[in-house]
C-alpha cells in the first residue's frame, strides 16, 4: 500500500484525488478485515489452548486403576460370634480392609504377620475398600467362608503413579509413592492383576474425601432435578407472559416499564438471583438448604427473562397476514393465539427454552448461596433432599488440595461441556427443522 501525503492529495487534480480517496477506503476496509481475522484467530487459539488443557488433565479420570485380589472372606473377621442371623448389622461394622490388605500381601508373596512390610502396604489399596467388600457382604451373606476375586481400588497415589502422572524419576522424599510401593505395582502390573478400567465410579459415586472414591451420581441427580423443576415453571409462565404482552396487552407506559425490567433483568449477573433466592426461599419461607427444589425455584427466576425475550421475539417474526386470515375467518382472538400464532412460533420458543436451560445447567454461583455445597454422599431421592450440581461439584474439587481432585475436576468439567454442547446441538437440529420462512 502506498503511503499518500496531504500535499499530494491538495496539489491533484479532482480525478486523482477521488481516486485517492477511494484507495484510503479500500486500504481502510482491508485492514478492519484483518483485524476481524486476527480477533477471531486469537479466540479459537484461546479456545483451543482451554479446550486441550482439560482434555489432556481430564480424559484419564474416566479409567480408574484396580488391583484384582482374591478375596478370603473370613468368618473370624466378618462375624467371629456368628450374630448375623439376628443382627444384620455386624455384616456392615466389619473390618474389611483387613481382609483386602492381606489378599494383597499374599498376592505379593508377604508374610501377612510381617507388620513393617504391611505397615508399608498401606495406603496402596483404597480405603473405598470397606464400601466395596461390605456390599458383596451385604448383597449376598453367603460369601462368608469362601474366596471370591474382587477388582479393588487403588489408592490415589498409585493410581496417578500407574498412569504416569507423577514423575518416577525424581527423588523417592520428592513424591508421595515409595520406590518399594513402584516395585509392587509394577510386579502386580506384570502379573496382570493391576489395571485400567472404565471407571463407572465417576457416574455413580456421591460425594467422597478420597478422590478414587469421588463421584458425580449426586450432582447429575441434582442437576436433573433441577432442570425438571426449571422446565415445568420458566415456561408455561415466561410462554403466559410473553403472550400477554405480544398479543393482548396494550401499549402504555406500564407495560413499556415492564418490558424494559424483561431485559434488565435478562442482564443481571447470576448471583444477584442467589442473594434473592437466599433471602425469600430460604431465609423467608423456611425452604431447606442445599435442595434441588430450592435450587430449581432461583434458576427458574435466572431463565424467565431469556425465555420470555425468545418466545416474544418468535411471536413476532410471524406475519401479521396469519393474524388478519385467522380474525377474518371468524376466529376469536384467543383462537387466533393459540390455534395459528403459537403453533407457527413453537420452535423459536423451544430453542429460546433449551438455551434457557443450557445456561441454567452450567449457573454455580446463585447455588453456592443458597448451600448446595454442602457434602452429599447418598443419592437425593426427592427435590427436597440435600443435593448438589454438576457446575458445583466443579467448584468444589477445585478447592481440593490432593492433586488426584484436578483429574476428577477436569473429568467432570469434559461432562458438562458434553451436556451443555448436546443442549445446544439440539436447539439448532429443532429450530432448522421446523423454522419457517416467511
Amino acid at each position: 500500500m502506498t503511503d499518500v501525503t496531504l500535499d499530494t492529495v491538495a496539489t491533484a487534480t479532482p480525478p486523482a484525488r477521488r481516486d485517492i480517496g477511494l484507495k484510503r477506503r479500500y486500504a481502510a476496509e482491508r485492514r478492519f478485515r484483518l483485524y476481524g481475522v486476527l480477533a477471531i484467530l486469537v479466540g479459537l487459539a484461546f479456545l483451543v489452548v482451554m479446550l486441550l488443557s482439560i482434555l489432556t488433565k481430564g480424559y484419564t479420570s474416566f479409567w480408574q486403576t484396580t488391583v484384582s485380589l482374591p478375596i478370603n472372606f473370613e468368618e473370624k473377621v466378618i462375624d467371629p460370634d456368628n450374630k448375623r442371623a439376628t443382627d444384620p448389622s455386624v455384616l456392615v461394622t466389619a473390618n474389611y480392609p483387613a481382609l483386602a490388605q492381606k489378599a494383597l500381601a499374599e498376592k505379593l508373596g508377604i508374610d501377612p504377620k510381617n507388620k513393617p512390610m504391611m505397615t508399608r502396604l498401606k495406603g496402596f489399596l483404597s480405603d473405598g475398600s470397606r464400601v466395596q467388600l461390605r456390599d458383596v457382604v451385604v448383597s449376598d451373606p453367603a460369601v462368608i467362608g469362601t474366596t471370591r476375586n474382587v477388582n479393588i481400588l487403588a489408592g490415589a497415589n498409585l493410581d496417578s503413579a500407574f498412569k504416569g502422572q507423577i514423575d518416577l524419576t525424581v527423588p523417592e522424599e520428592r513424591r508421595k509413592v515409595s520406590d518399594q510401593q513402584v516395585e509392587w505395582m509394577n510386579k502386580l502390573k506384570a502379573d496382570g492383576a493391576m489395571a485400567e478400567h472404565f471407571n463407572t465410579g465417576l457416574f455413580t459415586f456421591g460425594a467422597s474425601s478420597r478422590p478414587e472414591t469421588s463421584g458425580l451420581g449426586v450432582a447429575i441427580i441434582g442437576s436433573f432435578y433441577m432442570m425438571v423443576i426449571v422446565l415445568l415453571l420458566a415456561l408455561p409462565i415466561g410462554v403466559a407472559a410473553s403472550i400477554y404482552l405480544e398479543e393482548f396487552a396494550k401499549k402504555s407506559r406500564f407495560t413499556d416499564l415492564i418490558e424494559v425490567n424483561i431485559n434488565n433483568l435478562a442482564a443481571v449477573p447470576s448471583i444477584v438471583f442467589g442473594l434473592l433466592g437466599l433471602a425469600v426461599f430460604v431465609n423467608f419461607l423456611g425452604m431447606p438448604r442445599s435442595a434441588s427444589f430450592v435450587g430449581g425455584l432461583v434458576l427458574t427466576l435466572m431463565t424467565l427473562p431469556t425465555i420470555i425475550i425468545a418466545t416474544r421475539a418468535a411471536l413476532a417474526a410471524v406475519p401479521p397476514s396469519i393474524r388478519s386470515a385467522a380474525l377474518g375467518l371468524g376466529a376469536s382472538k384467543m383462537q387466533m393465539v393459540f390455534q395459528h400464532i403459537l403453533p407457527l412460533a413453537a420452535p423459536g420458543i423451544l430453542t429460546g427454552t433449551i438455551i434457557g436451560l443450557a445456561r441454567a445447567l452450567g449457573e454455580t454461583a446463585p447455588l453456592l448461596l443458597i448451600g448446595m455445597v454442602a457434602f452429599v454422599a447418598n443419592y437425593p431421592a426427592t427435590p427436597f433432599d440435600p443435593a448438589t450440581a454438576l457446575p458445583v461439584q466443579i467448584y468444589m474439587w477445585a478447592n481440593e488440595a490432593e492433586r488426584a481432585f484436578v483429574e476428577r475436576m477436569s473429568g467432570a468439567i469434559i461432562i458438562l461441556l458434553v451436556f451443555l454442547m448436546a443442549m445446544n446441538i439440539t436447539a439448532i437440529v429443532l429450530r432448522r427443522r421446523f423454522e419457517r420462512r416467511w
